[in-house]
């Protein structure tokens, strides 16, 4: 496989992993707004909307949203991106275990670790990505 193609390979996952994100955390949304304004005792869901597993959802919610973003950038950088390609994704990709993580706290009752090897490779990704744009030279085609 060509060292574009394969760039652009590592990309897509980080690009198509953030739209289905996006998709998926929009969904939720949603459905936290029918528990808020439509559901069959929404006055309780109102008055539990600041504690409780709705809170931990929408903490859910705006990281999958937020994550998701990061991750389509992520991709997008990757793909004109050369040696430090397939780490930089991958921790990206790993960044998406702190929704899923809140959400597995708030149905499961796990514990939060994967909240935080998430979080740890989320700040690690969007470090190391922003090291290599400070060095790309845009002269010269974006290469570092």
């Amino acid at each position: 496989m060509s060292g574009a193609r394969e760039r652009a390979m590592k990309g897509r996952a980080n690009i198509a992993t953030g739209l289905l994100f996006l998709v998926g955390f929009r969904v939720d949304g949603f459905f936290l707004i029918y528990l808020r304004d439509f559901a069959p005792g929404k006055e309780q869901s109102i008055a539990d909307y600041a504690v409780s597993k709705h809170f931990e959802s929408r903490l859910a919610h705006g990281r999958g949203n937020l994550f998701a973003l990061i991750n389509i950038a992520v991709g997008l950088v990757l793909i004109v991106q050369q040696s430090s390609a397939q780490w930089i994704a991958s921790l990206a990709l790993s960044g998406t275990l702190i929704p899923l993580g809140i959400l597995s706290q708030v149905v499961l009752g796990v514990p939060p670790l994967l909240v935080n090897v998430g979080g740890i490779s989320m700040v690690a990704a969007v470090a190391w990505l922003g090291m290599f744009v400070w060095r790309l030279d845009l002269t010269q085609g974006g290469r570092p």
